[in-house]
């Protein structure tokens, strides 16, 4: 968006103030009048430029934060919360005999602090970290107690329960806003059960298939926030939702996209004075960005685009067997399979 008051610069205005100056007053730089105006004019230029930025927040292509939120509420889209990590846990006395701990004890692992907030069965437990966002997700092995309990020996952090989720960027906050005003949702149609699954904190987009099973059946396919397969609790917490919203009458299946991971090996020429770790985070990067971007909307991996993708990154001159899946060709993906990064080998 370009600034509607880009030329209101020190130097125009200064301009404009000292053209409304008599010139049989001396207006030179250094003069009385040009020092007095020249406050002025500072001020009236700041004033343009906070101007121009209120004008960009008014807007939901150009605002952010709070500003966007106040758009997108007025569509009743709100930003979705960041989400508190679960994990199981499991702890044992003596002799590695599983035992059970009081409820509310709290444990750390790797400096993330957990608390046991349900029983599941003896000796293992729901823990809630005690931080939002994805840093509960990652911590893996022992747990220490940081409440004292009785006879504990060892514990031990499980597999995620409900995945951690950071609150919902802008850019993601506005994409769903952009959908809402963009696409022909009606009671029932395949757009609403997309917009449904996507309000859910967590769903990083989702894709609908109507009469998959026949007349009557529904399926929603979705992928977590960064745009790789959901857990069960999160696909749990999408169907629960959707079934509260919708209409009574279809059979509705919610599940996980299923994740294809995308083995990439490729010769690069280097250009002088480069080295090759930073080539692989930038195109690593790069080929990260590209199949979220395409994850759902597309029915292959292309081959070229990679290609392409890698001749951009500063440094590389040129490239040669490049190898997706063992194969110097594009990879297909099902109706229900995303594309994941998995292993990124660069040789020169």
């Amino acid at each position: 968006m370009e600034r509607r008051y880009a030329d209101k610069t020190f130097e125009n205005l200064m301009t404009d103030l000292l053209s409304r100056v008599p010139d049989t007053i001396d207006k030179r730089e250094g003069s009385l009048i040009y020092d007095a105006l020249s406050p002025t004019a500072k001020e009236l230029e700041q004033a343009y430029i906070e101007l121009d930025k209120d004008i960009a927040l008014g807007f939901a292509d150009t605002s952010k934060e709070e500003y966007l939120e106040l758009r997108t509420t007025e569509m009743g889209i709100d930003r979705q919360p960041a989400i508190y990590a679960s994990r199981k846990g499991f702890f044992y006395g003596p002799n590695d005999v599983l035992m059970d701990v009081p409820v509310g004890s709290r444990f750390m692992a790797e400096e993330v602090n957990y608390v046991a907030v349900e029983r599941i069965s003896l000796g293992q437990y729901a823990l809630q970290c005690e931080e939002s966002g994805d840093t509960g997700n990652r911590p893996l092995g022992e747990l220490v107690a940081i409440t004292t309990v009785a006879g504990l020996a060892r514990a031990e952090l499980g597999e995620i329960i409900t995945e951690g989720e950071d609150a919902e960027s802008d850019a993601s906050l506005r994409e769903r806003y952009h959908f809402r005003v963009r696409q022909p949702i009606t009671s029932g149609n395949i757009y609403h059960y997309k917009q449904w699954a996507r309000e859910v904190a967590g769903v990083g987009d989702a894709k609908v298939f109507p009469l998959w099973n026949g007349n009557g059946t529904v399926k929603v396919a979705i992928a977590n926030s960064d745009i790789q397969p959901a857990s069960p609790g999160l696909v749990s917490d999408v169907a629960e939702y959707i079934e509260s919203v919708r209409p009574i009458g279809a059979t509705m299946t919610v599940v996980s996209a299923i994740g294809k991971p995308i083995n990439v090996n490729v010769t690069v020429v280097l250009a002088a004075g480069y080295g090759l770790q930073v080539i692989y985070d930038a195109f690593l990067t790069g080929v990260q960005e590209y199949l979220q971007g395409i994850a759902f909307s597309s029915t292959y991996v292309s081959h070229a685009r990679i290609g392409t993708l890698l001749l951009t990154i500063p440094g590389v001159n040129d490239y040669s067997n490049l190898l997706l899946n063992d194969a110097l060709a594009n990879v297909t993906l099902g109706s229900e399979e995303i594309p994941i990064t998995g292993s990124i080998d660069l040789e020169v």
